[in-house]
């Protein structure tokens, strides 16, 4: 399963608000076994919208967008979405029901920001909040705020599955610079994800499927490279 992330604000471009959205959900994502394969922030403006999620939709298994969902007048992200599936916005019974029911909310006091979604869609409730999400097709709706994304992407996760991957890690505190021929000569030895990630020290991750070829690829690696003091120096972690 390949799918694709919007994230929607003008606060993230502008780097008012940092996008831990984008980071949680391709962790719970690929945890899943889900491959990640865009990442894209736009402006609150609905053509932006539109444009980016119709392209994505065509192109992966699922589009999950946050941000810009609720009653305020840059809230525009469900007008988005409906351009991009091509119907408008409508009142939604069963959103205007779980609000009032289970909300607490009196039915006049709430606007079309909180009971309109796309024509056809299924609501996905908010718990956390009063702003509902919503599925269309392919694309899953989602509130910015990062405690109601997360409560709702809970009711939905299960509809994203794969082949969860196994990953194995070895550390170093030899430059990055200096592991190249060793890193080209594991890539070509081992049918493996390499990634090579620099930082305090040099953190080399291997992904795959097949559990034993990561661990012989990164035991391949750990016989050649200095190893790190006083840490692990790799971990494997499979899922079913």
């Amino acid at each position: 399963m390949q799918v694709a992330l919007v994230t929607v604000g003008d606060e993230l471009l502008a780097g008012d608000t940092v996008n831990t959205n984008a980071s949680w959900l391709a962790d719970q994502l690929t945890a899943r076994g889900v491959a990640v394969e865009r990442v894209t922030t736009v402006p609150d403006r609905v053509d932006d919208i539109a444009a980016v999620v119709g392209e994505y939709r065509d192109a992966y298994d699922a589009v999950l967008v946050t941000g810009g969902v609720g009653p305020t007048h840059d809230d525009v992200t469900m007008d988005g979405v409906a351009a991009a599936a091509g119907v408008d916005l409508v009142a939604n019974g069963a959103a205007l029901d779980y609000l009032t029911e289970h909300g607490g909310y009196a039915a006049d006091d709430l606007t079309e920001g909180t009971t309109h979604l796309p024509a056809g869609a299924r609501v996905i409730n908010n718990p956390e909040g009063v702003a509902p999400g919503c599925v269309i097709d392919s694309v899953y709706v989602f509130p910015g705020v990062p405690a109601e994304m997360r409560a709702m992407f809970a009711s939905v996760a299960d509809e994203f599955a794969g082949a969860a991957p196994f990953v194995a890690t070895v550390e170093t505190p030899e430059p990055e610079s200096t592991l190249l021929d060793r890193l080209a000569a594991v890539r070509e030895r081992f049918d493996v994800t390499v990634g090579s990630y620099p930082g305090d020290h040099v953190r080399v991750k291997f992904t795959g499927t097949d559990e034993e070829r990561v661990e012989a690829a990164a035991a391949w690696l750990r016989e050649r490279v200095d190893p790190l003091d006083g840490a692990a120096a790799d971990r494997t972690d499979g899922e079913d």
